[in-house]
């Protein structure tokens, strides 16, 4: 199938390879200094977890780099995890991650990824004129039947406030 890829697939693909490499870099390094420490140690399948994720990235992006196209979806689940990668003190990785899933509700990457999947056909992308509503004739005899016979009363001036009809209060003498 030649469906030429967008350029922000290619930006996907390229950030998600480069925080595919930070998470693995940023993983090993975290591991590497939780093990210094005797607390550290209990904490260190924490620290792996961004270097699993870089593994998952590196994977996710080779596919998008294939030279004849792969059936993909977009991967919701990695931007979602790379957003996540901020708890591990990862910035750049939740930057990429908020990219990728902008670039993913985009109409010519939603509908790359649709012609790659062949779920859909492809679609013209240009906006077109929104369709015109038809407009509602007026029966001028209803209008005229439906319109107040008197005119309204003009405003009065406020009542004064109603008294109270309740008996006093009897009080105790003892």
């Amino acid at each position: 199938m030649n469906t030429p890829k967008p350029t922000l697939v290619q930006v996907i693909a390229w950030t998600t390879l480069a925080s595919g490499i930070v998470n693995l870099f940023w993983g090993f390094a975290a591991s590497g200094t939780a093990l210094a420490t005797v607390i550290g140690i209990f904490c260190v399948p924490l620290t792996i977890l961004p270097s699993i994720l870089g593994v998952f990235e590196l994977i996710y992006a080779a596919k998008l780099f294939s030279a004849p196209p792969q059936e993909i979806r977009p991967s919701t689940n990695i931007a979602v995890l790379e957003i996540a990668c901020v708890l591990a003190g990862n910035v750049f990785s939740m930057a990429v991650g908020i990219l990728a899933l902008v670039f993913y509700n985009d109409a010519v990457v939603k509908d790359y990824f649709a012609r790659l999947n062949g779920t859909l056909a492809p679609v013209d992308i240009t906006p077109s004129a929104p369709a015109s509503m038809p407009q509602l004739e007026v029966d001028p005899v209803s209008e005229a039947s439906s319109a107040p016979e008197t005119e309204p009363a003009a405003p009065s001036a406020p009542e004064p406030p109603a008294k109270s009809k309740r008996p006093p209060r009897k009080t105790s003498a003892n």
